[in-house]
C-alpha cells in the first residue's frame, strides 16, 4: 500500500493539477468554448433587438395609421429585450458556480421574453413578418444554446465540481496563511510595546520608591501615620459624646445657646474630633464651654438620651472638665498637625511632592497605554485562534475533496 503523500500548501495547488489535469482541463476547456458560444448567441440576440428597434421607430414615424400602434408595441418589446440581455452578468472567468450563475440568470430572462413572443407576437402579425421571424429564428438558437449547456452542466461539468471547489479553497487556504503571518507580526509588535511599558512602569514605580524613601515625604508618611492613629484615640475619647454633640447641635440650632464660634466648634467635633482638639488653645477652652452647656442641657433634659447613654456622657463630661483625660492627647494631636503643617510648607517636601504627583501621573498614562495593548492584544489572539481554526478546516476539507475525487489521500501541510 502507498504511502500518503504529505504536500506543502504552497505545492498543493501545482500537484493537483498535475493529478487532474487529464480530467480537468478538457472539461474546463469546453466549458469556456460553451461560454464564448452562449456570448455570441447573446450578441446576436442584441443585434436583432436592436433592428426591431429600429425598424418600429421608423414605421412609427411614418404616422401609418394601420401599423403605428404594431409598431409601438413592437419598439416597447424590443427596448424590454435589450435591457434583459444587457442586464444579464457575464463572468469574468469560467467555474461551475459561475457559469451556473450566468446560464440561470440566462433562462429567466429568456423564460420572460418566451411569454412576451407568445402574449405580444401574435398582435403585431402581420406587419413586420421579416423581423419577427428573424428574431425568433435567433432566439430560438440562443435558447438551444442553453439547452446544450445546461446538459453539458449536469452529465459533465458537475463531475468536476468538487476539483473546482478545491482550488477555491487552497486559494482560500494561502490567503489565510498569509492572514496568519501578518496576524503574528501584530501580536509580536504588541508585545514589543507591552514589553517596553512594563519596563517603563517599573522604572518609574522604583524612582517613585526611592523618593518617597527621601528624609522630607519619609518623615511625612511618619507624621500622617501618627495622626490617622491620633485620630482613632481622639473618637475613642469622645466616643460617649458623639451622639449627645449631634443632638445638642440640633437642639442648638432651634432654640440657640451657643456662640457662632461655638457652634462650628461642635460641629468640628462631630466631624472630625482630631482636627477639633489640635486647634484648641491650651486647656481647650472652647470645649470646655461646650461640654459644660451641654451638662447643663441634659440636667434639664433638653437633650433625650437612654439612661445608659445619658451617664456615659455626663462621666465622660466630668473627666475632662475635673480630671485630666485630654491633656496627653491635646498636646499630641497639636503637636502633629503642627508638625505635618511645617513639612508640607516646607521646599524639600513641596519639591519632592511634586516630582512625586509628577511620576504617578506619568505611572497612569502608561498603564492606561498598558491597557489599551492589553485590549489590542486579546483582539489579536482571537483573531488567531479564528484563522488557525479556519486554516483546520480549510486544510481537512482539501484533502476531504481530493480523497473523493482522486480516490487517494493526500496530507496538505500549512505554513502556520
Amino acid at each position: 500500500m502507498s504511502e500518503t503523500p504529505t504536500v506543502p500548501s504552497t505545492e498543493i495547488r501545482l500537484w493537483l493539477e498535475k493529478e487532474t489535469n487529464s480530467v480537468f482541463v478538457p472539461i474546463h476547456e469546453k466549458a469556456k468554448r460553451m461560454l464564448n458560444e452562449m456570448r455570441k448567441e447573446l450578441d446576436n440576440l442584441e443585434d436583432v433587438c436592436e433592428m426591431l428597434l429600429e425598424n418600429s421607430k421608423k414605421e412609427i414615424e411614418k404616422r401609418n395609421m394601420k401599423t403605428y400602434g404594431r409598431a409601438r408595441a413592437l419598439n416597447k418589446l424590443a427596448r424590454l429585450y435589450l435591457k434583459r440581455v444587457r442586464k444579464i452578468k457575464d463572468p469574468s472567468e469560467v467555474s461551475y458556480n459561475s457559469l451556473h450563475d450566468f446560464l440561470q440568470e440566462t433562462q429567466n430572462a429568456f423564460i420572460a421574453t418566451e411569454v412576451d413572443v407568445r402574449n405580444w407576437f401574435p398582435k403585431i402579425s402581420p406587419f413586420f413578418i421579416l423581423d419577427r421571424r428573424k428574431f425568433q429564428g435567433i432566439f430560438e438558437r440562443a435558447k438551444e444554446t442553453v439547452k446544450t449547456i445546461h446538459s453539458f452542466m449536469e452529465k459533465e461539468y458537475v463531475k468536476t465540481k468538487i476539483l473546482e471547489d478545491t482550488f477555491q479553497l487552497i486559494e482560500r487556504l494561502l490567503v489565510l496563511e498569509s492572514q496568519l503571518t501578518d496576524v503574528r507580526i501584530k501580536m509580536e509588535k504588541a508585545t514589543i510595546r507591552e514589553n517596553s511599558l512594563e519596563k517603563q512602569i517599573a522604572e518609574i514605580q522604583q524612582q517613585i520608591v526611592d523618593l518617597k524613601n527621601k528624609q522630607s515625604l519619609s518623615e511625612m508618611e511618619g507624621v500622617q501615620e501618627d495622626i490617622k492613629k491620633l485620630r482613632r484615640r481622639a473618637q475613642y475619647s469622645l466616643r460617649h459624646l458623639r451622639k449627645p454633640f449631634v443632638k445638642y447641635e440640633r437642639l442648638v440650632q432651634r432654640e440657640a445657646g451657643l456662640t457662632p464660634e461655638e457652634l462650628r466648634k461642635l460641629n468640628d467635633y462631630i466631624e472630625d474630633p482630631l482636627r477639633a482638639l489640635a486647634t484648641e488653645e491650651a486647656d481647650y477652652p472652647r470645649l470646655r464651654e461646650i461640654l459644660k452647656k451641654l451638662e447643663k442641657a441634659l440636667s434639664q433634659g433638653k437633650v433625650k438620651l437612654k439612661s445608659s447613654r445619658a451617664r456615659k456622657a455626663k462621666e465622660n463630661i466630668h473627666s475632662i472638665l475635673n480630671g485630666d483625660s485630654l491633656v496627653s492627647l491635646h498636646k499630641e494631636c497639636r503637636r502633629a498637625i503642627a508638625k505635618r503643617e511645617q513639612l508640607l510648607t516646607s521646599s524639600e517636601t513641596v519639591k519632592a511632592k511634586k516630582g512625586l504627583a509628577e511620576l504617578r501621573d506619568t505611572v497612569g498614562r502608561l498603564k492606561k497605554k498598558r491597557k489599551r495593548v492589553e485590549l489590542e492584544k486579546t483582539t489579536i489572539e482571537q483573531n488567531l485562534k479564528g484563522t488557525l481554526n479556519e486554516i483546520k478546516e480549510d486544510k481537512g476539507k482539501i484533502e476531504k475533496n481530493v480523497l473523493e475525487f482522486l480516490g487517494r489521500g493526500v496530507h496538505v501541510e500549512p505554513r502556520v
